[in-house]
């Protein structure tokens, strides 16, 4: 095996696909079943979660705090530890916005200021789904008489301030779990030391 001199980078293939069938239809996301041609290697069948796709939201603080919310996820029978985030379920929304109403109906706040933190595939070897997680910062609280009125998990939930320090702390501790907490978290920690200056622009 040689070494590769190609960009550290991901790179979209597309491999042809010579059957697919729904095997599920769901409520928010389909199971699919692909038989898949990869040449000389003869041909796979794969099942996978066919994903609309989803944003998160790190809000931080003037004082370096983070805003997680402790929801309820039934697949896990656990509470977790999260970011404001939410579905791809409005269709032609520009992702920004999406984070937007997300933060505006989970945590009642609208930023002033957003980049991108970082893009990631949750489960690739069985779902599609892709995530992009924004910083947003420059936060205020949405006027009371145009907040959202939570439902579902929703409902209940705990939110809290928590310094940046202390979150990053709870994830490599392994008590915080969810990914998007996990990969957003680390990735604000890491673009805190570096003084900001890797955050893409939004668009």
């Amino acid at each position: 095996m040689t070494a590769s001199r190609s960009p550290l980078a991901d790179v979209p293939v597309e491999r042809p696909v010579v059957h697919a069938e729904t095997v599920l239809d769901g409520m928010v996301w389909d199971v699919v079943r692909e038989t898949v041609d990869l040449g000389e290697a003869g041909t796979v069948r794969r099942e996978f979660v066919r994903h609309p796709g989803a944003v998160a939201v790190i809000a931080l603080d003037d004082e370096d705090r983070v805003l997680l919310l402790r929801q309820y996820r039934h697949p896990v029978r656990s509470e977790l530890w999260e970011p404001p985030a939410g579905l791809l379920d409005v269709p032609g929304e520009d992702l920004r916005e999406a984070a937007a109403r997300e933060l505006a109906e989970e945590a009642d706040l609208v930023a002033g200021s957003w980049w991108v933190l970082l893009d990631y595939f949750t489960t690739p070897g069985g779902s599609d789904e892709a995530i992009r997680v924004f910083l947003a910062r420059d936060l205020n609280p949405v006027p009371d008489d145009e907040r959202h009125e939570r439902e579902g998990e929703e409902r209940d939930m705990e939110l809290r301030w928590v310094p940046l320090d202390e979150a990053v702390a709870a994830v490599q501790a392994g008590v915080i779990r969810n990914p998007s907490a996990v990969n957003g978290l680390l990735a604000a920690a890491v673009a805190r030391a570096g003084g900001w200056t890797g955050l893409r622009p939004v668009g």
